[in-house]
């Protein structure tokens, strides 16, 4: 079985040999830069490693794992146009560099490039792995729609917030697993764990980076207190909102709009607050635990304990977990 860096090797090399057409220019190039943009490749891996854990043959899913990588970059372009993000991975976002109208269209033209490349997954395979992607691309609109609503909502409860990342942050990352599974000789059982390890995992994979958002390390590339200044709301500032008293609550409501306050001064007063009451231990034991999860999930599995092993280290290198 391969490890996670030689199934990244391969995938690689398959995307590369994508050819997408030349004309018209202003569609295709931009799709081009959207994939050759330094990703992580998360979602593909983990389909690929899900497919080989299970006996299939890479080869064979090779395509699927293109869609889903498809997919994935479509979301971004439209979620930079909502956002009015003008960088994506350390570069101009393809809404910076061509505009609204030129991202629009060439995300959908990725979302229609995605079920295109579905038509290569073997035959006796494609209506349940159509079925697996259609419901994932679903998932992921309802997750972003929900994201929305939530700016324009002035309460905003934990509850809601986990189901609206696991929409639109882990329904994508189990969706690629379930996929793998899928193309591998997975049980329906089987496939339904794997679909809930990698909900599981995508779900502290997603409370880690809010919690980076805040106390991460600028050195490691992140820039501190994003969503504060934003006025977002992470899990850290709606678990702070349901402990904190009504003092403390309009403190965080309303310090991202005080004019009077410089950024690091923002930052610092809310993170006051979180220290207060002790929210980042609360959402530290969250992650573990949704760790922890994922990982006993694979020992439920009908496959000898060796064939997870991949999954494992996949999941240790996503969240940045030597253990």
């Amino acid at each position: 079985m391969r490890n996670n860096d030689e199934i990244l090797s391969l995938f690689e090399n398959y995307l590369a040999q994508i050819q997408l057409p030349e004309e018209p220019q202003l569609l295709y190039q931009p799709i081009l830069y959207a994939m050759s943009g330094g990703g992580k490749r998360i979602r593909p891996t983990l389909l690929l490693l899900c497919c080989e854990a299970f006996g299939g043959d890479v080869r064979e899913a090779m395509s699927a794992a293109s869609a889903v990588e498809m997919f994935h970059n479509f979301t971004l372009l439209h979620d930079d146009i909502m956002d009015n993000a003008l960088v994506r991975r350390g570069k101009p976002s393809v809404f910076a560099e061509w505009g609204e109208n030129v991202a629009i269209l060439s995300g959908d033209a990725m979302m229609i490039y995605a079920y295109k490349l579905l038509r290569n997954v073997p035959d006796e395979k494609l209506p349940r792995i159509l079925d697996i992607f259609t419901e994932m691309a679903l998932q992921v609109c309802e997750g972003q729609q929900y994201d929305m609503d939530f700016e324009q909502r002035q309460k905003v409860s934990v509850v809601d917030y986990m189901q609206m990342i696991e929409l639109k942050t882990s329904a994508l990352l189990a969706g690629a697993a379930m996929i793998g599974a899928e193309s591998g000789d997975a049980s329906e059982e089987d496939c339904r764990k794997i679909y809930r390890y990698a909900l599981e995992l995508g779900l502290a994979f997603q409370l880690q980076d809010d919690l980076l958002d805040s106390y991460g390390d600028e050195r490691l590339g992140k820039k501190i207190g994003g969503d504060i200044l934003e006025g977002k709301k992470p899990c850290l500032m709606l678990n702070a909102m349901s402990r904190a008293t009504e003092p403390d609550r309009e403190i965080l409501r309303s310090t991202h709009l005080d004019s009077a306050l410089s950024n690091d001064e923002k930052i610092a007063r809310i993170k006051q607050i979180y220290d207060k009451y002790e929210i980042p231990r609360l959402i530290e034991q969250q992650i573990t635990i949704r760790f922890e999860r994922a990982l006993s999930i694979l020992d439920s599995l009908d496959i000898e304990q060796q064939r997870t092993e991949h999954l494992r280290t996949f999941a240790r290198n996503l969240m940045g977990r030597k253990k």
